[in-house]
């Protein structure tokens, strides 16, 4: 409470500033056309399912330390952190390669993301992004394979609209926060030299120092990391149908720790620490991409998108053991894409279809030393197989048609996709021999939603749907050889089936004068999960677990978002989200399956937060509470996870934080903000390390 105390004053400040404060509108409204959702323009109110918006000023407005930060807080999404430096969305209880990111339309995800929590997410700057568009449910009918929880696609910054003349506007902006003693600094550059020609630039430098947890927690050690992040952008209109963009994007992630598992893993509520002196990670990513686009075109086709791309991801593990052995392991995988949709009206509807194809190609190491510096020994793959290839191909076609005078809008889709997998060097840990493996797989995914708007200005509406979900096992399923949870390691495994889901919802949504909502209610079937499954052997004094097709099961939920105007200055919402699920899964290593809960169920969550914006000003402020019931659905394999799920489970906790901002002479944003304002104790579930205690964040973005 001191610290509340102590900083409560700052925030009081953006009050008596107002008489200094440049006339502006009131809250930003939420965009009223997605993309994502339908792989076209599409209004939101005109969308068949479960879509969430975070446009750049609610982003900027949050101060968000990274890109899962920015999710967190939506119904269905739980935002688990593996390390501070490391954040995994869940979405409708999926996470890892069972959700799909996108930057710019195009996949992050590759054959070598880690089942389960990653820090992959990480690496998408959120000072880069104009807005987060995320799609809930299964997406593998427009998206493909990984799209089953959902689908978050982090849309980045365009050049300006054509003023007249040529125009260049720069930002300097700044973020610091003291329960890690960060600094975030950017430096951007938007502008257009003629009409034609428009362009981004922006550099970030990130600065993260050991996180202080609440109450006796303390400083965690060993979870800051450093990052730097580059992205160039330049579209040209070849006529005022086509558009030719060209980017580039660059990160460079430094040390970032695993530190629950090592020494200085922290004892809280009966967690167990790990015996590793070090286990720090670098990451790289650089995505380079050409995009050409037209639109208003004549003839039978009205749009077209083609993509071209290149997406490098890099992964560089330093591990050091309690005596003294060092391994050095990674991977560097290059994913090689294009994407071409078309678009088209007809008297049958609107008509969206095309093709995906995305090749990685991976190299993976893995080395090993002795205490004394010496090389012991050198390993025929990394993390997972060395000079490997994954190829995924899609063909998809969607159509979206009005039936009964547009009383309701029926939206079927299909997809047939195609997954193959080479992979030269797999090593047997045991046995130490190294084969070749090579398999692929198919399917044809389907999906029909429906719409029915209610009243003449389409501001309600009832939906409901039903889509496949698809997941091929990928390179990571087939030949990971690395540490997985708590004093495991998975091992290559010989053949997998494919993973398939159905999820049915229903929802409605509703958007008057002062009051807006939604519900949704979703029921997801699952066959052929993979999971990890002990062996009963052990492999470098570790328990052995490798990947089986589990069976069957389901996971349903509830998703629940309100917002009333009750004055014209004053706002409330609420949103909260409960789900449960269970499958079929093997806990030891006898082949009987036990129905058992999904792991890292998300508890029964929820938000709530009113905001003060008086009309006609350029300050507000806000204040949120964030809540979990206690976690205690636990698998087997939540259970063995000893350094990150206490026994028991997952405590519940209530958070309180208070932030508020204002604009300075039409050009400096300010915002501040005091989070967890009671310094409470507690970690997302699933997490390796504790959320930050009592934190003041201080944000300015000035533009000029």
């Amino acid at each position: 409470m001191e610290c509340g105390m102590r900083w409560a004053g700052v925030l009081l400040m953006l009050v008596a500033a107002g008489n200094v404060l440049a006339e502006t509108a009131g809250p930003v409204a939420m965009p009223e056309v997605v993309v994502t959702a339908l792989r076209s323009e599409t209004a939101l109110a005109s969308v068949p399912g479960t879509v969430r918006v975070l446009d750049r000023a609610e982003v900027r407005q949050a101060a968000p330390r990274t890109t899962p930060d920015a999710l967190a807080g939506l119904p269905s999404v739980m935002v688990q952190k593996t390390g501070y430096g490391q954040g995994s969305p869940f979405l409708r209880g999926f996470t890892g390669f069972r959700t799909l990111m996108m930057v710019d339309g195009i996949r992050l995800n590759n054959s070598v993301f880690r089942d389960g929590p990653n820090q992959y997410w990480n690496t998408v700057d959120p000072w880069s992004v104009d807005r987060y568009e995320v799609v809930l449910g299964p997406a593998s009918v427009l998206y493909g394979s990984d799209a089953v929880g959902g689908a978050v696609n982090a849309l980045t910054l365009a050049p300006p609209d054509w003023s007249g003349q040529p125009f260049y506007e720069r930002t300097l902006a700044w973020r610091g926060a003291t329960a890690d003693e960060s600094t975030q600094a950017r430096l951007g550059l938007r502008g257009r030299a003629t009409e034609r020609l428009g362009f981004t630039a922006g550099f970030t430098w990130k600065d993260f120092n050991d996180l202080r947890g609440g109450e006796e927690v303390g400083t965690q050690r060993k979870t800051g990391y450093d990052e730097i992040d580059f992205d160039l952008r330049a579209d040209y209109a070849l006529n005022e149908q086509n558009v030719l963009t060209l980017v580039h994007q660059q990160v460079d992630q430094d040390d970032a720790w695993r530190t629950h598992k090592t020494i200085y893993g922290i004892d809280w509520e009966g967690l167990q620490k790990d015996n590793d002196q070090v286990r720090a990670y670098d990451q790289d990513r650089a995505l380079t991409y050409m995009r050409l686009a037209g639109q208003d075109l004549p003839g039978p086709m009205d749009a077209y998108t083609l993509t071209l791309s290149r997406h490098a991801q890099g992964e560089d593990l330093h591990r050091v053991r309690t005596d003294g052995r060092r391994d050095e392991t990674g991977f560097d995988v290059t994913t090689w894409g294009i994407a071409f949709t078309l678009e088209s009206r007809t008297d049958l509807g609107h008509w969206v279809y095309g093709m995906d194809y995305y090749r990685d190609e991976v190299d993976s190491y893995g080395r090993h030393y002795k205490a004394d510096g010496s090389l012991n020994k050198t390993d025929a793959q990394g993390p997972v197989a060395d000079n490997a290839s994954y190829d995924l191909l899609g063909v998809f076609v969607q159509d979206t048609l009005p039936l009964f005078h547009e009383a309701i809008e029926l939206t079927p889709g299909i997809r047939y996709a195609f997954a193959r997998l080479d992979a030269e060097r797999v090593l047997d840990p045991v046995s130490g021999n190294v084969t070749a493996r090579e398999d692929d797989w198919d399917s044809v995914v389907g999906s029909l939603r429906a719409l029915a708007p209610l009243g003449a200005d389409r501001r309600h509406a009832l939906f409901a749907g039903l889509s496949q979900g698809f997941r091929a096992p990928n390179l990571s399923d087939l030949t990971r050889l690395d540490s997985a949870r708590s004093n495991e390691i998975e091992t290559p495994v010989n053949d997998l089936d494919p993973e398939n889901f159905i999820s049915a919802e229903v929802g409605a949504r509703c958007q008057a004068d002062r009051f807006s909502g939604e519900i949704a209610a979703y029921y997801t079937w699952i066959k052929n999960m993979i999971v990890r499954t002990p062996t009963g052997a052990l492999v470098d004094d570790l328990q052995e677990v490798t990947k089986k097709n589990a069976g069957d099961g389901y996971l349903a939920g509830i998703e629940l978002t309100l917002g009333w105007q009750v004055a014209d200055d004053w706002h409330l919402r609420v949103m909260g989200s409960w789900m449960e699920g269970k499958v079929d899964a093997y806990p030891t290593s006898d082949p009987v399956a036990v129905r058992d809960y999904i792991s890292r169920l998300m508890p029964l969550t929820g938000q709530a937060a009113v905001r003060w914006q008086p009309v006609g000003k350029s300050f507000w402020l806000e204040g949120v509470l964030d809540a979990a019931d206690k976690a205690d659905r636990l698998s087997a394999d939540d259970k063995r996870d000893t350094q990150r799920i206490p026994p028991g489970g997952t405590p519940a906790y209530a958070v309180l934080t208070l932030r508020g901002g204002m604009a300075l002479l039409d050009s400096l944003d300010l915002t501040v903000a005091l989070e967890n304002i009671t310094d409470e104790d507690y970690r997302i579930h699933g997490s390796g390390v504790n959320e930050p205690g009592c934190n003041l964040v201080v944000q300015a973005e000035w533009t000029f």
